[in-house]
């Protein structure tokens, strides 16, 4: 069985992109599990910190269950035009110490995705990652978009997802990114 872990790059307890992440998750096929984590617990990096005190608990966690996933769904919301000052902090956090990127991150299959209330869909945070992907020796996932603008109107109360076609998107894009993952796995393994 393959595993996917969704890391939603919002912090507020409402989050769109948590909300999507989660279903996008319920729309793996099947030989595939999922894990939806979150950034929460992840202090600002600080070098001295982590030369002091080594890895936060809550960075070591998340670099266990990276390492053991065969791809990554990342839930990036879009601030200011790019990507958000707290996922990239994490990101860094995972890159650390460098000896690790490469049990961790190289290699790992990472489909971007992201929702707004606004209407560019996140499009500008997902072109931001790209670089910060490609440095780290990830293989992003190109095959499809998934771009959700005007979230406020497709979730429900609970933030379940009850537009149809935005579900129909959601489960195009997930059903590609599990086919990238698995032509991943045949590579590597």
């Amino acid at each position: 069985m393959l595993k996917i872990t969704a890391l939603s790059g919002s912090l507020r307890k409402r989050s769109y992109n948590t909300a999507l992440a989660r279903a996008a998750l319920a729309e793996l096929p099947g030989g595939f599990q999922g894990e939806l984590l979150t950034i929460a617990g992840i202090p600002v990096y600080n070098g001295d910190l982590e030369s002091m005190e080594g890895l936060p608990t809550a960075v070591t966690a998340l670099k266990q269950t990276l390492a053991a996933s065969s791809g990554l769904l990342l839930a990036t919301p879009e601030y200011n035009n790019s990507m958000p000052g707290p996922l990239k902090n994490a990101i860094d956090w995972l890159s650390r110490p460098s000896s690790d990127t490469g049990k961790v991150l190289d290699g790992l299959p990472v489909g971007l995705l992201g929702a707004t209330p606004g209407r560019g869909g996140t499009r500008l945070s997902q072109a931001a990652w790209l670089q910060v992907l490609r440095a780290l020796g990830m293989r992003p996932f190109f095959g499809k978009r998934l771009e959700v603008s005007g979230a406020g109107d497709l979730f429900d109360d609970d933030l379940k997802l009850t537009d149809e076609e935005t579900r129909k998107r959601v489960g195009a894009f997930v059903t590609a990114f599990a086919a990238f993952v698995k032509e991943s796995a045949r590579r590597t393994g």
